[in-house]
């Protein structure tokens, strides 16, 4: 069922105990979401925690350091930014066809909650922080750092084209209220550690140019991970990497799994939708950034790719 915002809040009154899930590989919002949702239900009262298939990156120590997750033992499934069921990652045989819950941004959201709320305007943080104020509680210092975390990583540091006048006004509330903004930003998207500078050294390699440059794709290989000492979480950066080159249009990064898969995210600029490109390749997304994913062979995964990036690029001609 597709809910509001009043109707999501009511959900929370009703019930005691939460399990919050966020998606697979973590991002600042999706744990900025569920650190500060965690908070929300704190405050209320209520016993909570939060899951994540994957390692936490360290960067994000002030929302899990001062965490304690409660025991729970009948409780209500949330997830917050994860717009398909696959990305749970291994907790998928687990909590696949449990979901209480979705509170999520995605146009690409597959509705596979028993409820589902989706604001495709805001940052998914954004509408924890709108959750908030709709049950009554003013955020601590805390979770507005949790959903500072959130808002200012989804939009690339307020540059990419999901940043609405909302955005900034939510973040300015945020920073007149006390917010260390200046160590976020500098943690999120000033900091790299030496094993990431080398594999982005490594992925600058293998950058390709195709259809009159217009599109560039990186590859990241388990090798790679390997010789540089990088872990997958740590490469995030690295997914804007191609779409920052003048002329690029569309810029897609495909990361070789452990599992010999391959995931791939896409960026795009102007009127190219990665959303469109990436569902046909059973993924989805935002406009301007999607992600998908593959099990054939990498040649073959590349050039569906291609292929279906060549389409979307031929459609501005038209």
């Amino acid at each position: 069922m597709v809910i509001d915002l009043k109707q999501c809040a009511a959900l929370i009154k009703e019930h005691n105990e939460f399990v919050i899930i966020s998606h697979e590989h973590p991002d600042g919002d999706t744990l900025g979401s569920a650190f500060a949702l965690a908070e929300i239900l704190r405050i209320m009262g209520k016993k909570r925690v939060v899951k994540c298939s994957d390692i936490i990156p360290k960067d994000f120590y002030y929302m899990t350091d001062s965490y304690i997750a409660d025991d729970v033992t009948d409780p209500f499934i949330i997830t917050v930014d994860v717009a398909d069921e696959k990305l749970l990652g291994n907790m998928a045989s687990l909590y696949g066809g449990r979901v209480d819950l979705c509170i999520d941004h995605h146009v690409s959201n597959t509705y596979y909650a028993k409820n589902t709320f989706v604001e495709d305007r805001a940052a998914a943080c954004g509408i924890i922080y709108e959750l908030a104020l709709e049950l009554g509680i003013e955020p601590n210092l805390y979770m507005r750092e949790c959903i500072y975390t959130g808002i200012s990583t989804d939009t690339g540091c307020f540059r990419y084209q999901n940043t609405t006048p909302q955005t900034l006004r939510i973040a300015a509330d945020l920073m007149e209220k006390g917010i260390d903004s200046k160590k976020i930003n500098k943690l999120m998207f000033e900091t790299k550690t030496k094993s990431l500078l080398h594999l982005e050294l490594l992925a600058r390699n293998t950058l390709e140019y195709y259809f009159d440059g217009r599109c560039a794709i990186i590859t990241l290989t388990q090798a790679m991970y390997k010789e540089s000492g990088s872990a997958e979480h740590e490469c995030y950066s690295i997914t804007a990497l191609p779409r920052q080159i003048e002329g690029v249009l569309v810029g897609a990064v495909i990361k070789e799994k452990e599992d010999g898969t391959f995931g791939i995210s896409v960026r795009t600029e102007g009127d190219i939708d990665a959303s469109a490109i990436c569902s046909k390749m059973n993924g989805g997304g935002h406009k301007g950034a999607a992600g998908a994913s593959f099990s054939c062979s990498y040649d073959e995964g590349k050039a569906q790719l291609l292929n279906v990036i060549k389409t979307a690029l031929d459609g501005l001609n038209q």
